[in-house]
């Protein structure tokens, strides 16, 4: 049996300016068995190599979608590579599109609120788990093995007032983690 091979796609508009985001991807950017890839940089005009985008996604066993929570989704970027990269007779419907179909879907998401914003009453009014659904809902549409996210709250760019941010030695420690993470997922 082969190992895993790892894809993480980072989808960030402005990493420069980012703190948990850029701690996050340096942690992993290194890491052997892992293919890391900038799509804001790749895709800087949103014309996306979609024929390109499906081989690496067929070429690899665990699919990375890093980036930040905004409203509640992600960046445009990645909603654009999901409408064009996930298209039907690829990655949908089951038994045409089953192109993906046993491969496992990652999600690593920073926020800006704490913890405890995001749970039923709270600042956000829904779970975290609740808020991910239509990433969840699309990886089992193409088939794919969703795994329990990787979060990490309270990260805001600095010079931002009114929450408490996590230290910078915090999201390190976070960034560590996950590379252990996908470290483990290359060893099996």
């Amino acid at each position: 049996m082969s190992k895993p091979r790892i894809l993480v796609n980072l989808f960030h508009p402005n990493i420069d300016n980012s703190r948990g985001n850029k701690f996050l991807s340096e942690g992993v950017l290194d890491l052997p068995g892992v293919t890391f890839r900038n799509l804001y940089q790749e895709y800087p005009d949103f014309k996306i190599n979609v024929k390109y985008e499906q081989q690496l996604l067929l070429d690899h066993d665990l699919i990375v979608f890093q980036h930040p929570f905004y409203w509640y989704s992600c960046p445009s970027l990645l909603k654009e590579w999901e409408d064009r990269v996930l298209e039907q007779g690829f990655a949908y419907p089951p038994g045409v599109g089953d192109k993906l179909n046993g491969k496992h879907w990652l999600t690593v998401i920073t926020t800006g609120g704490p913890e405890v914003a995001y749970r039923s009453g709270g600042f956000n009014n829904y779970t975290i788990s609740e808020l991910l659904r239509p990433f969840q809902q699309t990886a089992n549409l193409c088939g794919m093995k969703w795994l329990p996210p990787i979060v990490v709250h309270s990260v805001l760019p600095k010079g931002i007032e009114g929450f408490k941010n996590i230290s910078d030695d915090e999201i390190k420690k976070h960034a560590k983690d996950y590379r252990e993470f996908l470290k483990e997922c290359v060893m099996q």
